[in-house]
């Protein structure tokens, strides 16, 4: 509610002043410049005295606020469990971006090339030191890269593979199982 002698700023004009008088909706005000000047009460807002703020302030009782506060409750989250075989499963994502530095220059068969050399190497690797899971990260794209993959793993004997875990993966990525001998 505004009266007479309050502070007042336009909203949608940068127009301060004080008001004169008000009837109805309708409020007179003197701007600062000395023109009076018309505006509905919806068209401005009362400006608080920086003195009128600080007594304001200072009548707030910090006790009182504090017995307002609320103390916040322990937050719960949801533990994801992860099994004994999941742990430190080896990831190498296949991306080209992750594996050169730039690819300018590559041709679309010289980038297949060198992710299914870098797979190939990565399996290699998993037979040899029995590492019974692997994960590549191929993504989704147009299904090249995974086309290849499967050929690449269908090749090897004691290899099992699939789609790797959806909610962690998504749809972009094949696990592949060892089956290992007893040697």
């Amino acid at each position: 509610m505004l009266t007479k002698g309050d502070k007042v700023s336009v909203l949608d004009e940068a127009i301060n002043g004080t008001v004169v008088s008000v009837k109805n909706n309708e409020v007179l005000i003197e701007s600062e410049d000395g023109f009076m000047m018309t505006f509905f009460v919806n068209e401005l807002i009362k400006i608080q005295e920086t003195s009128d703020l600080m007594n304001s302030i200072k009548r707030i009782d910090l006790n009182e606020a504090s017995k307002d506060k609320i103390e916040p409750k322990p937050r719960s989250f949801v533990k994801e469990r992860k099994e004994k075989r999941d742990a430190g499963v080896p990831e190498f994502d296949l991306h080209i971006e992750k594996l050169v530095p730039n690819k300018r220059g590559m041709s679309n068969f010289d980038i297949l090339t060198l992710q299914t050399e870098t797979a190939k190497r990565h399996i290699e690797f998993a037979i040899r030191n029995r590492i019974p899971k692997i994960v590549f990260i191929h993504g989704v794209g147009e299904g090249v890269l995974k086309a290849e993959l499967d050929f690449l793993l269908g090749r090897y004997d004691g290899i099992d593979f699939q789609d790797a875990n959806y909610q962690k993966y998504g749809l972009g990525a094949t696990e592949v199982y060892f089956r290992q001998s007893n040697k």
